[in-house]
């Protein structure tokens, strides 16, 4: 089974760290990543630069990444505008989050529900007016979705109404995001069932999820046996959401890979070049704790991922 490893790791792991990195370590990062193997990258966010500048520079380095064929350039857009800007800097993948936490939605975006669902349709307008091979792929992404720190549990009528109205409001697919790191296994098999059987299995094939409570790899697990087969992840479990208290690291995308390989599951990352990247980024980063247990103990002795054999390649239902 294919698995598409989607790493974040140069937004959400940037934003949510003091120090800027410079934007030619960036692309000798997004290199080394791409060098690995790794298909999609979120290589920013279009968002003013007061607010995080630690992503000052993505439309510079959304033209550096779209230099690698075959290479997903995702990046995060709060609004129209930020559309527009990463629509002009020719960006693959628009990620627009609609928080099911109202409080956090505001905290955030500073929006309603029925604001941010007011962009995505404007965003939707304007994609509308591009011709088709130059349309980017648009996601709304549930955030908050498992739990929110300013909220706590989030009724289901609610993450089924934002998920209905992410849908008809244009947006191609519904991602789910642990923001906090507030999801287990057994909530991660529900809810997935849950908005699927809203909006359709198409349309929820992708997780992003969070270390915070050492359940990541767990949840990951849980995702593959509902149908998941798209995980975000970021070199080192860098990342966080900085206008939600307490949420903080991102999977280990090196950890995630190497399971995912042990498993049977088809990556296409080389996890020893993946080593590389995490290189650049302590370089660039002096001082910045990176975690992962592969990068600490290394591959087991007589390692062999699932992508260079077509032996005990694994499927699920």
């Amino acid at each position: 089974m294919d698995i598409l490893v989607s790493e974040v790791g140069p937004r959400d792991g940037l934003q949510n760290v003091k120090r800027v990195m410079p934007t030619e370590a960036k692309k000798v990062w997004i290199d080394e990543l791409v060098a690995a193997g790794v298909k999609e990258i979120e290589v920013g966010s279009f968002v003013p630069a007061k607010l995080i500048p630690q992503l000052a520079d993505t439309a510079e380095i959304v033209a550096h990444t779209r230099r690698h064929e075959g290479v997903t350039v995702a990046v995060l857009v709060p609004n129209r505008r930020g559309a527009a800007d990463a629509i002009a800097a020719g960006a693959h993948k628009l990620t627009l989050p609609l928080s099911v936490s109202e409080t956090h939605s505001l905290a955030n975006l500073r929006k309603t529900h029925e604001q941010v669902l007011e962009e995505v349709r404007a965003i939707t307008a304007m994609l509308a007016e591009l011709p088709e091979d130059r349309r980017p792929h648009f996601e709304g992404s549930l955030s908050t979705v498992f739990g929110c720190t300013l909220e706590g549990s989030i009724p289901d009528a609610t993450v089924l109404r934002c998920a209905a109205a992410l849908m008809e409001a244009g947006c191609d697919e519904v991602g789910l995001s642990d923001t906090t790191g507030y999801a287990t296994p057994g909530e991660v098999t529900r809810l997935v069932k849950l908005v699927r059987g809203e909006v359709g299995d198409h349309a929820v094939t992708g997780l992003h999820l969070h270390n915070t409570r050492g359940l990541g790899l767990a949840n990951v697990l849980a995702g593959l046996e509902a149908g998941i087969t798209t995980f975000d992840a970021s070199i080192g479990g860098l990342g966080g959401c900085p206008f939600a208290p307490g949420a903080s690291g991102n999977i280990v995308t090196e950890d995630l890979v190497f399971m995912l390989e042990a498993m049977g599951c088809r990556t296409g990352i080389d996890i020893e070049r993946l080593q590389e990247s995490r290189r650049v980024v302590a370089a660039a980063l002096p001082g910045e704790p990176l975690y992962g247990f592969i990068p600490d103990a290394g591959l087991p002795k007589g390692w062999s991922p699932a992508s260079t054999s077509s032996e005990n390649v694994r499927t699920f239902a």
